[in-house]
């Protein structure tokens, strides 16, 4: 999208404050409805929606209707809300021309009051011819929703961390002048992309002096990551300025002596292409493959000497704090990295599946035999009780059977007796099984959860005057 920084005149006081209150509410939406607008921005007099009409006419905010009706910022929104506020610190007082276009970003001259011209980066990811971010980045890697304006800000707070803690060391660096959301304000560097270079006066001395910023770079902990002849500035007198810097790392990353390999081969191939340099390289007869014989040449990661973080102290002191660093390094390692973590997380999660089963099994056996031995607890209790209303059936019977042998007349017989002592034991035999099925019953019922069961449909049969069959049968059970 084209910037166009005349539109900041017809701009009012109102228009920023909802372009900011839209820029707060995305930090919780990605389409920030309508009403939480008018709340954040609380014009005085109102008029929000009259406010979103006139921004929605300079494209710097977009509307969303499908789900809820909603706005959201748009990269030139997001512009002038960083140009605004660096104008109201007295940075630059003017725009200029553009005078770059990378697949990240954008570059633009700016003026400050005495005519000093710096130059001012905006970052913007998301792009379509750069939208791998997430292989390409390391930023925000674990993190699976994201936001190209706010990834665009951990760029250009990382880069301007970096720039500056170069420049301190002594590196050939632009000079940081100040930085804003997604914008970099740095010095206008004097010369030419490398890439547009053709002829050189001392193409070797040019190129001892890249390979060693490369090895200064790992000697302070850092790789560069990116360093071609599209990121090296050189002017008439053929110095050396490195530019870009969002995607260095750090030599203790498990891919550092790859990226490091990387730059040191751009290097050579870009000097043996354009300058014809050669690097005493012999071909193989076997496998016709160029074998450099020269090691002094080219740099070997393992043999520099790396310092103990020299660098990290000073990054922190220009800005980006650690949980800065941690949310722009949740981003790189796709492709087999991913997949690796997929795997992994599949793995743990048949575990945890394994785990949970395993526990529901065992947490179910314990409740049956819990349950179980509920059962047989009261099941026992029911039978003891049982035996002791026996014990006291018999002891009743027998007290009664010594009573009424005292108190019956001497002239009874014996057989008499003995027909009144069997005719005695069947009625207690039957209150005993009365009192056995009642206490199986209560048995049941307790071990069923109180449930009572469902009646069959052929029960109303059995209500009537003459008793069925099934009856008959349920009662010679009962006697049985």
């Amino acid at each position: 999208m084209k910037l166009d920084v005349n539109v900041l005149r017809y701009l009012s006081k109102d228009d920023f404050r909802v372009l900011t209150a839209v820029e707060m509410g995305m930090r919780n939406h990605e389409i920030v409805p309508s009403e939480l607008v008018e709340r954040i921005a609380s014009l005085r007099h109102g008029g929000t929606y009259k406010v979103l009409k006139n921004l929605l006419k300079y494209k710097l905010l977009h509307h969303d209707s499908s789900k809820y009706d909603g706005f959201r910022l748009t990269y030139l929104g997001y512009d002038f809300l960083a140009i605004k506020t660096l104008v109201n610190r007295g940075v630059f007082v003017a725009v200029g021309r553009q005078i770059g276009v990378g697949k990240e970003s954008d570059i633009f001259e700016v003026a400050k009051e005495d005519g000093t011209v710096l130059a001012m980066k905006l970052h913007r990811l998301g792009r379509i011819s750069f939208r791998s971010v997430k292989s390409k980045r390391d930023y925000l890697r674990h993190r699976s929703s994201y936001n190209w304006l706010y990834l665009s800000r951990l760029a250009a707070v990382k880069e301007f961390a970096f720039m500056k803690a170069l420049e301190e060391h002594g590196f050939p660096v632009p000079n940081a002048v100040d930085s804003n959301r997604h914008c970099v304000i740095m010095s206008l560097v004097e010369g030419y992309p490398l890439v547009q270079v053709k002829q050189l006066q001392n193409p070797d001395v040019v190129f001892e002096t890249i390979i060693g910023l490369v090895v200064r770079l790992a000697e302070h902990g850092l790789i560069h990551c990116d360093f071609n002849e599209f990121n090296i500035m050189i002017n008439d007198d053929e110095k050396v300025t490195m530019i870009d810097f969002p995607q260095m790392v750090s030599v203790s990353h498990r891919n550092a002596q790859m990226y490091f390999d990387r730059d040191v081969e751009c290097v050579f191939k870009f000097f043996r292409k354009r300058f014809n340099l050669s690097f005493h390289e012999t071909v193989d007869d076997e496998n016709d493959v160029e074998i450099d014989n020269d090691e002094s040449a080219r740099p070997c990661f393992s043999s520099i000497s790396k310092g103990a973080g020299s660098l990290d102290k000073e990054l922190a002191a220009s800005g980006f704090t650690r949980k800065e660093q941690e949310d722009i390094e949740k981003f790189i390692e796709g492709g087999l990295e991913e997949d690796a973590d997929s795997g992994e997380e599949e793995a743990e999660s048949s575990k945890l599946n394994e785990m949970d089963t395993n526990a529901v099994e065992h947490l179910r056996i314990s409740v049956e035999e819990t349950l179980s031995g509920d059962e047989n607890v009261e099941l026992q209790g029911n039978h003891e009780t049982c035996l002791d209303d026996v014990s006291e059936n018999d002891s009743d019977s027998n007290q009664n059977q010594e009573a009424n042998e005292t108190g019956i007349l001497e002239n009874s017989s014996s057989e008499t007796r003995d027909d009144e002592g069997e005719a005695r034991d069947e009625n207690d035999d039957t209150e005993l099984n009365k009192r056995l099925n009642k206490q199986r019953q209560r048995a049941i019922a307790s071990a069923s959860g109180g449930r009572k069961g469902r009646a069959s449909r052929n029960t109303y049969k059995d209500k009537g005057r003459k008793s069925s069959n099934n009856s008959k049968i349920h009662k010679q059970i009962g006697l049985w």
